[in-house]
């Protein structure tokens, strides 16, 4: 590809930041605003556009490509949005297309899963193993998985949407059914189970920030929704590491805020249901990246599809694919 920059777009459920990035993965300047899916994709579109073209007018000449991260499903290769659950309305959007047309640039489209998996391998926690396992756990909860020092996107660009996965019979309603992973896993999860076990306490509209809040202020009902979030959480995590053996589980958003809370209690549920030999080679630890992760990963579609990034691919023995 021409050019030194690329505009990277983060589209999530609660907030869409726009990024450019260097070579390098640097990001060199940003911007962001509200999603509010309610608007709809036609008005939240508009507002994207018009703050795309501020950025690539700032770097006249110089932007290589547009990269996409976005929650699944989704078409990756063609870029074709299927209607997330964290962006209802949001269904067989184009977005590749709309984006091409509208400034004539390279458009890579990546899951916001996969996109994270990526930005830790070569910046982050990821760095140098050959088998890890990215977490978004924000407004959503899906994986990203970089297998054999490889990205896993699956026969039809669903591996990784953990979230789906029953776990419980009963539990918060996320991602179309009770019981799901995401119910337990995910910020906007959380809330929910807050809601569903204390209606009187936290009614609707309730964040996981205001559970947390009264979780440090010492409440015992905070205490018992970190306590089943965490357990449920942590049994999901197992899942994982007993079936794909990874080196490494990284933990995106409410995972690297909410350690003391939810991770911590959901790591001894994992040590207790792994496999000895799982356990022995894996660690649970936050993205190294930290809050800008979502920033970088945002560019990760163009690295790793666009043959952009100008190193070698971390845990391979091969540049590339």
């Amino acid at each position: 590809m021409n050019g030194t920059v690329v505009i990277g777009l983060d589209i999530g459920g609660t907030k869409t930041a726009i990024v450019a990035g260097d070579r390098q993965g640097n990001v060199l300047l940003r911007t962001q605003f509200p999603t509010e899916p309610r608007r709809g994709f036609v008005t939240v579109f508009e507002e994207l556009k018009a703050r795309t073209r501020t950025m690539v007018d700032q770097h006249e000449g110089r932007v290589a490509a547009l990269s996409v991260s976005i929650g699944g499903p989704l078409d990756i290769l063609r870029g074709v949005i299927k209607s997330p659950p964290n962006l209802p309305g949001w269904t067989n959007i184009p977005l590749k297309q709309l984006l091409h047309e509208e400034f004539g640039l390279p458009v890579f489209v990546e899951h916001d899963g996969n996109a994270g998996a990526l930005a830790e391998w070569y910046f982050g926690a990821g760095r140098g193993l050959r088998n890890i396992i990215f977490i978004t756990m924000g407004t959503g909860f899906g994986a990203g998985l970089i297998l054999d020092g490889r990205l896993y996107r699956g026969t039809s660009d669903v591996a990784g949407e953990i979230g789906h996965i029953r776990i419980a019979e009963h539990g918060p309603n996320s991602y179309g059914k009770t019981g799901s992973l995401e119910g337990f896993g995910s910020g906007s999860g959380i809330a929910r189970l807050a809601q569903m076990m204390y209606p009187e306490l936290w009614p609707e509209g309730t964040t996981v920030i205001d559970v947390h809040d009264a979780y440090q202020a010492g409440s015992a009902e905070a205490l018992a929704v970190f306590d089943r979030a965490a357990m449920y959480l942590g049994r999901g995590l197992a899942m994982l590491g007993d079936t794909l053996n990874p080196q490494r589980i990284i933990l995106g958003g409410v995972g690297m805020r909410l350690v003391e809370a939810l991770v911590e209690p959901a790591k001894r549920v994992f040590a207790a249901e792994t496999l000895p030999e799982v356990r022995s080679v894996c660690d649970i630890v936050p993205a190294e990246l930290g809050e800008n992760i979502g920033d970088i990963a945002a560019l990760c579609a163009a690295y790793d599809q666009g043959f952009f990034l100008n190193l070698k691919r971390p845990g391979s023995d091969t540049d590339g694919h």
